[in-house]
């Protein structure tokens, strides 16, 4: 992108923004999680049956992570990873880059097969939703990739403003194996300046934070 120069430091610190988005996202997130009145979940002392899930906590501090001039804010006790031109930020308790990770990509023509995800703008497509569509990537398959997949709609297709002004393409694929589960994957795509904002195959719980995420990306440092 014209006008775009230099390159960003990593730096660990502080809340994003001022704090008011953080809280507001805490907020959402809590209030989406906690569904209401009484619940089957919601069990006396003494009474038999499963446990409620426990809910992770709403992160309430991030930190910035970037990659070739490309920041993001992650949630504090995140892991990430940074290999082959990727950054990979994996929620608590999960395998890195895989089931509720976030893919951070710049110049992701350049390391993905036939370009994708600009070429054709697939980003738009049904069948768009990854280079290779042949894995299905549910919490119970996506260790092995051994499961095919059946077919994929695409659910979301919108735009989001992001921290530097810019605007991206935001898709969201409700995606059905062959053994019948399914999946949910999301991306932020910015087609001229061909980064991409990737969650491999989302963990619901974290629907919030995907957003945080995503709404502090900043290119402002980034040449393409």
């Amino acid at each position: 992108m014209a006008g775009i120069h230099g390159r960003r430091r990593r730096v660990r610190a502080g809340r994003v923004g001022t704090g008011t988005a953080a809280a507001a996202a805490a907020l959402v997130f809590l209030a989406a999680c906690s569904g209401g009145g009484g619940s089957e979940a919601e069990l006396q002392l003494g009474e038999s049956g499963p446990l409620p899930a426990a809910e992770p906590p709403a992160p309430e501090e991030f930190a910035d992570e970037s990659i070739e001039g490309v920041s993001v804010k992650v949630p504090e006790g995140w892991e990430t990873r940074s290999e082959g031109g990727v950054l990979c930020m994996s929620p608590p308790g999960q395998e890195a880059c895989g089931y509720g990770s976030v893919q951070l990509t710049p110049h992701a023509a350049e390391k993905h097969p036939q370009g994708w995800p600009g070429e054709d703008e697939s980003f738009t497509k049904d069948d768009g939703w990854a280079a290779d569509t042949g894995s299905c990537r549910s919490l119970n398959t996506a260790a092995s990739g051994g499961i095919g997949v059946e077919g994929a709609e695409l659910a979301v297709s919108d735009f989001t403003d992001h921290a530097d002004g810019l605007t991206s393409h935001h898709s969201v694929w409700n995606v059905t194996c062959v053994n019948g589960d399914t999946f949910e994957v999301r991306m932020w795509f910015l087609p001229l300046s061909d980064v991409l904002l990737y969650v491999w195959s989302a963990d619901s719980q974290y629907s919030a934070v995907y957003d945080e995420i995503a709404l502090s990306m900043d290119t402002t440092e980034y040449r393409s």
